[in-house]
């Protein structure tokens, strides 16, 4: 199987270099018609600043690593939610679909906003509280708070976090499930009807033969999912969460560097998404490779 070449012709290095003088010329014209001074070194301490001697992580940082912790708890709670969830839409039996289809049809038409305060409410002032859980981790050992940390987040600030991850795992994987069932019910009826042949029961079907065909049909939709859950966990700023918008925003209400703290946010965005998308796009082409080979 042969690959498409990239070829990078005239035209590509034109349109980089016009593409390069706007953005010079908006630059250089926000300065001039709003008066505006650019101030990007005092924006790097934001992202990393000497401390006692030693390097330490700014606010932003800090932000973005909290930001990228709900992403990967988020992501693969979602994943793991939505396959299951995605399984029960096809089954045959009649209370799991309908299980299923209530739960994606009122997340889906749910505003996350909504279900952020929902959540937060019920989850972080009511469920934690009732269940001891805070006096539990303020309780627990040095050792089990500093794993607690770098896990997830500080003592003080678990409710918060957990509240917010909730909610995306709620919200992303109604969507994931739809994908999930989606990929299932794609496959040819003569693939159930061939793993049947072979006395496999349906669950062997499912594992064997179906998800790994499936798998492959759904990865790019399950992708960009995926990205949206980095792009959605902004949401959890409203009940502030300190992840990366959360503290753009404080930055800007008090330092008043609007341009240079949101195209820093903008760029530590498209960072964590495109490496994301890249390892995604990767883990695709070895799974057609390896289709390919068998």
């Amino acid at each position: 199987m042969t690959k498409n070449k990239i070829r990078f012709t005239p035209l590509d290095a034109v349109l980089i270099v016009l593409m390069l003088a706007a953005g010079l010329f908006l630059v250089r014209r926000i300065g001039v018609d709003m008066n505006y001074r650019w101030q990007w070194p005092v924006t790097l301490q934001y992202l990393v600043r000497m401390d006692g001697g030693s390097w330490t992580a700014g606010s932003l940082a800090q932000g973005f690593l909290t930001t990228v912790k709900l992403s990967l708890w988020a992501t693969a709670l979602a994943t793991l939610l939505g396959t299951i969830l995605g399984l029960m839409r096809v089954s045959h039996s009649l209370f799991d679909r309908l299980v299923a289809g209530s739960y994606v049809e009122m997340v889906r038409n749910l505003p996350p906003l909504v279900l952020v305060f929902i959540v937060y409410f019920f989850i972080g002032d009511r469920i934690m509280t009732l269940l001891g859980i805070e006096g539990l981790i303020r309780s627990a050992s040095p050792a089990t708070q500093a794993v607690l940390t770098f896990l997830f987040a500080p003592p003080a600030r678990l409710s918060g976090f957990f509240a917010g991850l909730a909610t995306l795992v709620l919200y992303e994987a109604a969507y994931i499930t739809e994908i999930v069932r989606a990929g299932i019910q794609s496959i040819e009826q003569g693939q159930w009807e061939a793993a049947h042949a072979l006395g496999l029961s349906r669950r062997q079907q499912l594992r064997y033969v179906i998800l790994p065909q499936a798998l492959q049909r759904i990865l790019p939709a399950l992708a960009g999912q995926l990205i949206s859950t980095i792009k959605d966990s902004a949401i959890v700023s409203v009940i502030s969460i300190p992840e990366l918008t959360f503290q753009g925003l404080e930055l800007m209400s008090a330092t008043y560097l609007t341009f240079e703290i949101w195209i820093t946010i903008t760029a530590l965005y498209f960072i964590l998404t495109f490496t994301f998308s890249i390892g995604v796009r990767r883990l695709e082409s070895s799974m057609q490779t390896k289709s390919s080979a068998g």
